[in-house]
């Protein structure tokens, strides 16, 4: 009875200690962001050739204050010329002018079926994913199934202003031409031009260079939080387990 009684003592200290361990990874594994560059690093990797796909969504906590809420953050990045893909030029056109789209429906069904409703959302996206998201923020069914906190779009031309939820920051460093090829130009010039925040990175007419270089630099960026607002003190604290990419093909989900 005692050697039983010391063996079910050694398999719950081991229970128990494997239980430590594995919160103990958990915990290691989140990261925290506090700029924008960072933010956009990650959108970046969803450029993978199709391998993983252009979207992810991840759970974390936006700490803003005294503030702390449960967020999912879903990126999205541009154009990428893959088989089977639904991030090319025929988007691009779609997207530009605030049209239907493949890439736009597939990411409002992916978000629908994997988060939870009445959930918190943060967009960010890079070029086409940036118009993307923005085409997401204004959607009705998402607007009315989650609440969409905040749009960060790096390089992205105007899209859906006045009909998306959520506050909409646009960064574009002056010399990338993409932020202002958009449809939105014919009815809202203005605001096209001022509402995106500029930074200067001394690309000159590099303008491609601009558009995928510049949103690393934290000389350029860090002085955004990670909802895109300058001088902001906002930061997103991310569960890189929860992390899953998914697939855009040119057949709506």
């Amino acid at each position: 009875m005692k050697k039983f009684t010391r063996i079910l003592s050694t398999l719950l200290a081991v229970l128990m200690l494997l239980s430590v361990l594995t919160c103990f990874a958990s915990a290691a594994n989140n990261r925290t962001f506090t700029a924008a560059q960072e933010i956009y690093s990650y959108v970046r990797d969803g450029y993978n050739q199709g391998v993983q796909g252009p979207i992810s969504i991840t759970k974390g906590t936006l700490k803003s204050g005294f503030s702390s809420k449960t967020v999912y953050l879903v990126t999205l990045s541009g154009t990428e010329l893959v088989l089977n893909q639904s991030t090319g030029v025929l988007t691009d056109l779609l997207s530009g002018f605030n049209l239907n789209n493949v890439y736009y429906a597939n990411v409002v069904s992916i978000i629908k079926a994997n988060v939870p409703k009445n959930a918190n959302l943060i967009l960010a996206g890079h070029s086409l994913g940036g118009m993307i998201a923005q085409q997401v923020a204004a959607d009705s069914g998402i607007k009315s199934r989650y609440n969409v906190l905040n749009t960060v779009c790096f390089g992205s031309p105007l899209l859906a202003a006045g009909s998306r939820e959520g506050t909409v920051r646009r960064l574009g460093d002056v010399s990338d031409p993409v932020p202002y090829l958009s449809g939105s130009l014919f009815n809202n010039t203005l605001w096209a031009i001022l509402g995106l925040n500029r930074e200067d990175g001394g690309y000159g007419i590099r303008g491609i260079t601009a558009h995928n270089e510049s949103y690393y630099r934290a000389d350029l960026w860090g002085k955004y939080d990670v909802t895109g607002t300058k001088y902001g003190g906002a930061k997103l604290i991310l569960d890189l387990n929860t992390r899953v990419f998914y697939q855009s093909p040119v057949i709506a989900w």
